[in-house]
C-alpha cells in the first residue's frame, strides 16, 4: 500500500530497509515521526547523522567505539588473559548483558561461508592471531553462532591456535543450534559461558 505521497513513501521504503522492519512496520514507524512534533524528527536525524560520524571499529576488538579502543579493551578491570571470539558487534552486546564474562573481545566479522562467499581473508582471523602471539592471552573462548557455518569457523581457529600453547574453549550447548546470540535469553547466554568446554 502506497500513501501516493512521494516523501512519505520513499521514508517508509528506506524503514522498511531495516533489519526486521516489514513494509507494515515501517508505515506505523513513519506514521509516528510524521505525527511527532518537529523536535522529534530533529534529534532522531541527528542522532542517526552522530553515530554514522562519531563511531568506528576499536583498532584491537574490531568492537563499536568512538574512540581508536573501544570501552572494554581500555577497561584495566577487565581479564587481559582471555579473548571471547564472536562472529558480530551485537553479540557483544548479548554476552556483556549475561554478566558472566569478565575478558576482551575479538569481532570476527562473520564466519566463514564459502556458499556466501564469505572466505577466511574476509574476517578477522588473522588480528586474531597476531593479538594471541602479540598479547599475554591464557585462553581463547569461541563464542560463535551455533550454526555449520559457525562450527566451521570454531574448528578452523582452534587449528589455528593449537600450536600456542592457550586453551581454546568454547560455550556450551546451552545455546541452542542455529540460534543467533542476540536473541537468545541472559540467563541461557550466562550459563553457556560459565559451562564452556575445552575444544
Amino acid at each position: 500500500m502506497s500513501f501516493n505521497i512521494p516523501s512519505l513513501d520513499e521514508l517508509v521504503t528506506r524503514l522498511s530497509h531495516l533489519p526486521g522492519i516489514g513494509r507494515k512496520s515501517a508505515q506505523r514507524l513513519a506514521m509516528y515521526i510524521l505525527k511527532s512534533g518537529d523536535g522529534y524528527s530533529d534529534q532522531l536525524v541527528n542522532a542517526i547523522l552522530s553515530v554514522k560520524e562519531n563511531t568506528q571499529m576499536c583498532k584491537r576488538c574490531f568492537n563499536i567505539s568512538e574512540n581508536e579502543l573501544c570501552s572494554l579493551c581500555s577497561d584495566p578491570r577487565r581479564d587481559g588473559h582471555k579473548i571471547c571470539v564472536v562472529e558480530d558487534i551485537v553479540d557483544v552486546m548479548a554476552i556483556e548483558g549475561s554478566r558472566e564474562y569478565s575478558g576482551l573481545y575479538h569481532v570476527l566479522g562473520g564466519v566463514i561461508s564459502p556458499l556466501a562467499g564469505v572466505s577466511v581473508n574476509d574476517l578477522k582471523i588473522t588480528s586474531l592471531v597476531d593479538r594471541v602471539e602479540r598479547e599475554d592471552i591464557k585462553e581463547v573462548l569461541l563464542a560463535l553462532n551455533l550454526s555449520t557455518e559457525g562450527e566451521a569457523t570454531m574448528i578452523y581457529i582452534s587449528q589455528l591456535l593449537q600450536s600456542k600453547n592457550i586453551e581454546v574453549t568454547r560455550i556450551a550447548h546451552g545455546v541452542p543450534m542455529g540460534s543467533h546470540l542476540e536473541f537468545v535469553d541472559q540467563t541461557t547466554i550466562g550459563r553457556a559461558i560459565a559451562g564452556r568446554q575445552k575444544l
